[in-house]
């Protein structure tokens, strides 16, 4: 089964990852995902993915790679507006607004680096980015 038209919600380590390696795994798949997937977001993610670049550390992605991304990512995803708190047991809180926009858009996956973050029985796929880009291509 193709997953082409697919609701995706992309965890920000993928961003981060896309961002900082342009042709990489991570970056072809985000490109992937643009292209022929739906990307849900919420405010809460958006925030997320510009303050999560904009940290110092990340200093060596040029500024206008980081802003070309969140511009297109916020022009190209459906913004979600999450209706309940996911109030399942998660190893990293901070992954809950992944969750709870997957949950109430009616994802069929999350994408990320951290498959471990995130429990077996959501109710969705939790997907490294090369296995999407495989299902994508």
């Amino acid at each position: 089964m193709s997953d082409s038209g697919r609701r995706f919600v992309v965890d920000t380590n993928v961003i981060v990852s896309a961002a900082w390696k342009e042709g990489s795994i991570p970056d072809l798949a985000l490109a992937r995902l643009l292209a022929v997937g739906v990307v849900l977001v919420d405010a809460r993610i958006l925030a997320e993915y510009r303050d999560v670049l904009a940290r110092k550390k990340l200093a060596r992605i040029p500024i206008e790679r980081r802003e070309a991304m969140l511009t297109k990512l916020a022009a190209a995803a459906e913004v979600i507006d999450p209706v309940a708190a996911y109030e399942g047991p998660l190893p990293d809180p901070d992954d809950r607004v992944f969750v709870e926009v997957a949950l109430a858009g009616r994802a069929h996956a999350i994408v990320t680096g951290n498959l471990r973050d995130y429990p077996e029985d959501l109710g969705f796929e939790v997907l490294p980015p090369a296995t999407v880009l495989a299902r994508l291509a």
